[in-house]
């Protein structure tokens, strides 16, 4: 099922990320104030990972091997096992976290996730395929979907930002914390309280270190 995928990655990379390219745009955003900061202890696992340390405002995750969240769609499997930190929110607003990784099996995954419930979700971060890092982001509604483009940098870590607005969410990514790119808007089921975080998995390899730090939920 996993060569199925990666054949699925090469036909749909052109028209995929040629699309996000399209659509993104840049904005010039001011520091998020520090009172935002999430304290991880107000924060809880879903599928909590082989371990993780926290040193101040920084969290370094080792994941499990064979994690991952997909729905049906391509590959007929559901896998619901991936790693996920979170708080709950309701109505609109703004989380972001850096994210950075030691990324080196095919599929190793890092980033922020949006949550109702099994079947709508949505993740955002940096994912590892064809020898090198990638955006990635996935919207879910019972049945899965994926975007990719090329990441902002092969090496340095990312800001990662999941704006819920309404009824949609909107992703962007940054090199400084400061401006933004946009890389995806999707639905997201409007007036519910969600769950929103960080998520990592290892669906292909052995596990690998993730790193997040600065984690900012803005309600306002």
């Amino acid at each position: 099922m996993r060569c199925d995928r990666r054949r699925f990655v090469n036909r749909s990379l052109a028209a995929a990320g040629a699309l996000i390219t399209g659509a993104a745009t840049s904005e010039a955003t001011p520091d998020t104030d520090a009172r935002n900061t999430v304290p991880y202890a107000r924060m809880r696992w879903t599928n909590e990972p082989a371990s993780y340390k926290i040193r101040g405002e920084t969290m370094v995750v080792r994941t499990r091997s064979k994690t991952d969240f997909w729905r049906k769609t391509f590959y007929g499997y559901i896998t619901d096992n991936g790693h996920f930190f979170y708080l709950e929110a309701t109505g609109d607003f703004t989380f972001e976290a850096r994210v950075n990784g030691q990324y080196s099996a095919l599929y190793d995954q890092a980033g922020l996730m949006v949550r109702l419930d099994a079947a709508n979700w949505m993740k955002c971060g940096t994912e590892f395929f064809d020898g090198r890092r990638h955006a990635s982001v996935v919207f879910t509604r019972d049945f899965s979907d994926w975007s990719t483009m090329p990441a902002l940098s092969d090496t340095a870590e990312i800001w990662w930002r999941a704006v819920r607005k309404k009824d949609s969410i909107e992703t962007r990514g940054s090199l400084d914390g400061q401006k933004f790119t946009s890389v995806r808007q999707g639905y997201f089921v409007p007036g519910v309280k969600v769950r929103v975080g960080i998520m990592c998995a290892a669906p292909e390899g052995p596990g690998f270190e993730a790193i997040f730090s600065d984690p900012k939920l803005d309600t306002a």
